[in-house]
């Protein structure tokens, strides 16, 4: 197959090059200098030819070459180069027949205010002579000599330009040197323009309309926020040129093979963090992105704020958003740059739904189903503006949410933090706040609420516990507990037999709960079963440990539920589920443990302990054994297959309390604590 001719001078030119390597196509680059060379990525499939050519070094070379296309990839303003290019094909003659394919720069938007357009070099180097201040000249070094005829304008100019030996002496040629020079390869950002701006007290930049792929847009938006005034040279009208995509299109059906129709990614998405929902609260980053969008997704509410040109689709889940920019991208034929916008209440690093979607778009951009970059831009939390609001610091505070779920143990929290935020659904979580304080004795908190924050209605608000609860109007809350009677944390387990009730059921003891509890070695998200819970004293103290750790209290007498039922109250720990049942078959249906203990086991301790190894072939067990028959079982334990790390303990506690005058030692019932963890 005959190979294809690039004459490449963009950004284009070397993704086409990139291109048509991927796709196996052999295919010569022609670049002017050894800067052009350098920039090329090495592959097999192109061979490059550097240097400028004229018209007939260009003919010579077609003529030489037995090419199937020659695609033009000049800058926009390379009229010589594209015109020589042209007149090389006509020289060959209409016998040949080589397909000339232009290829044509994206063009960006061109509005906006401090901005003076002018046909030519000339008339804008004239135009300078006029104004006042540093000139940042953008335009590259071939036109350096029109803008330095003047030394009004020559003395003011810092000149951008490639980074290489030729550019570089021209600059010295032309008179400037130094710290004028600023040579670096682009296209720039935005704040790579505001930070040069800035350096040199740029008064005015000199640009060429150089399209998206060489950066005009970021120029206009650094020169925007920088308040600088921007002199374009306008970019020649270009009659019958292809867009990336469609060149493509037009290269497959010369080479008859497959070529990835775009350059870089296709989409550029932004998650973006747009605060409480006012304009207002917004940042200046998120506000441009919103606004750039051509696609806005995010909950229907979010979205409702905005008039702007962009498609609107109240998506905000992975399992909507991914499918929906995929089937975007299958139809974007022309290859256009499209841009979406993914909007998050509050900040999209705290509670937000940002976190699950970024990662889900990674995994789809790696595999090669989504060809996007993806950035994530902040936003003010309803937390931060609250506290600024109210004159409250949050560094030293408490942070929950309890928006679109529930909190187990929340009112345990509070009782040991002076200052905690929550975050609510609405006006019902509120409601269920001020009903959960009262029942933990925590009627003295002052709660104050956020309504409708940032928007028009907003209210802040102090109530009691009691008139949270009749809170009526619905809408979005922020609150702010302060408990001016909060506990010191303890930072052990260790709960005195008094602080259970018990009735006249049976009760592991404290210090052996203590001991059995740390044999457990329970870990954060652990799943515990407590068979032959009784008052439910270990389950508690276990629950009590962390709300992230869950425990499944299994007893068969309605006596014992009932106690648990009353302990896990009085605690208020919600991560405690009470079975009615005996093991094994009370286990059928749990999730599986991580730990067990057994504190009973009604003479099944075989069957319960090959339950639990079905279950979990790696749980971690421990049991107590007073009785003299569950003592003889474990010696069989013991030497059980596929357990590892077991040991028993004899425990004895004499405990000394008070007689008459005397203090007596009182003997406590001994017993044996065996605990081992199951090996597969």
């Amino acid at each position: 197959m005959e190979g294809i001719l690039i004459f490449a001078g963009t950004t284009e030119g070397r993704e086409l090059s990139e291109a048509l390597a991927g796709a196996g196509i052999s295919h010569t680059v022609c670049v002017a200098t050894e800067y052009g060379e350098i920039s090329l990525k090495p592959n097999p499939y192109a061979s490059v030819r550097r240097g400028r050519m004229g018209r007939e070094e260009i003919a010579g070379f077609l003529q030489e070459g037995q090419f199937a296309a020659v695609v033009d990839a000049t800058h926009p303003f390379a009229k010589e180069v594209t015109a020589n290019i042209k007149a090389g094909l006509e020289g060959l003659g209409r016998g040949e027949g080589i397909p000339y394919l232009r290829l044509k720069r994206e063009q960006a938007p061109q509005e906006g205010d401090g901005i003076s357009y002018f046909e030519t070099n000339e008339a804008c180097a004239k135009a300078l002579e006029s104004i006042e201040g540093n000139i940042l000249l953008a335009t590259g070094s071939k036109e350096l000599p029109v803008y330095c005829r003047s030394e009004k304008v020559k003395d003011r100019l810092y000149v951008r330009v490639l980074p290489s030996v030729e550019s570089i002496s021209l600059c010295e040629s032309q008179g400037i040197y130094g710290k004028r020079i600023l040579a670096m390869q682009g296209p720039f950002t935005a704040e790579l323009n505001e930070a040069v701006i800035r350096q040199y007290g740029i008064s005015c930049m000199v640009t060429k309309e150089s399209g998206r792929a060489g950066g005009y847009p970021e120029k206009l938006e650094a020169a925007r926020n920088t308040g600088t005034q921007v002199f374009v040279i306008g970019c020649p009208e270009e009659h019958g040129g292809c867009s990336f995509a469609q060149l493509c299109h037009k290269l497959e059906e010369i080479c008859g093979k497959k070529i990835l129709a775009q350059s870089g990614p296709q989409m550029e998405i932004t998650l973006a963090g747009i605060g409480m929902g006012s304009k207002n609260s917004m940042t200046k980053e998120v506000e441009q992105a919103i606004n750039g969008a051509d696609i806005l997704l995010g909950a229907g509410r979010l979205l409702e704020g905005f008039c702007t040109k962009a498609e609107k689709r109240p998506y905000y889940q992975a399992g909507q958003i991914i499918p929906y920019l995929q089937s975007v991208q299958e139809k974007n034929s022309s290859g256009e740059h499209r841009k979406a916008a993914v909007l998050f209440s509050g900040d999209s690093g705290f509670y937000s739904g940002c976190q699950p979607l970024y990662e889900a778009l990674g995994k789809e951009i790696r595999e090669g189903r989504l060809k996007a970059a993806v950035r994530i831009f902040p936003g003010i939390s309803s937390v931060s503006y609250l506290a600024s609001c109210i004159g409250e610091s949050y560094q030293d505070a408490a942070i929950y949410s309890i928006h679109g779920k529930k909190m187990p143990g929340l009112a345990r929290r509070i009782q040991t933090s002076p200052k905690t935020f929550l975050l609510t659904s609405g006006v019902q979580d509120v409601n269920w706040l001020g009903k959960t304080l009262l029942e933990s004795g925590l009627a003295e908190c002052e709660v104050t609420t956020g309504y409708r924050l940032s928007y028009e209605g907003q209210k802040i608000e102090k109530h009691t516990p009691l008139e949270c609860c009749g809170l009526q109007e619905e809408g979005l809350y922020t609150c702010f507990i302060k408990n001016p009677n909060a506990a010191r944390k303890k930072l052990s387990h260790g709960m005195a037999d008094g602080a259970f009730i018990r009735d006249k059921v049976p009760m592991t003891k404290e210090e052996v709960r203590e001991v059995s509890i740390c044999k457990l070695r329970l870990e954060e998200g652990a799943v515990l079963y407590d068979i032959g819970s009784g008052t439910g004293s270990i389950a508690a103290e276990a629950a009590a440990l962390s709300d992230g750790i869950q425990v499944y209290a299994i007893e068969r007498s309605k006596a014992g539920i009932s106690l648990i039922e009353k302990n896990k109250a009085k605690h208020g720990l919600q991560n405690i589920t009470a079975i009615e049942g005996e093991a094994p078959e009370g286990l059928i249906g749990l999730p599986a443990a991580t730990h067990a203990f057994i504190g009973g086991s009604g003479g099944r301790l075989k069957e319960i302990l090959e339950t639990l190894r079905r279950i979990n072939p790696e749980m971690r067990v421990v049991i107590n054994a007073i009785s003299m028959e569950t003592i003889c079982e474990l010696n069989g334990v013991l030497a059980m297959d596929g357990i590892k790390e077991e040991e028993a303990i004899q425990l004895q506690v004499n405990r000394v309390s008070k007689t008459g005058n005397y203090h007596l030692v009182r003997s406590e019932n001994p017993i044996f604590i065996c605990a081992f963890q199951f090996c597969g």
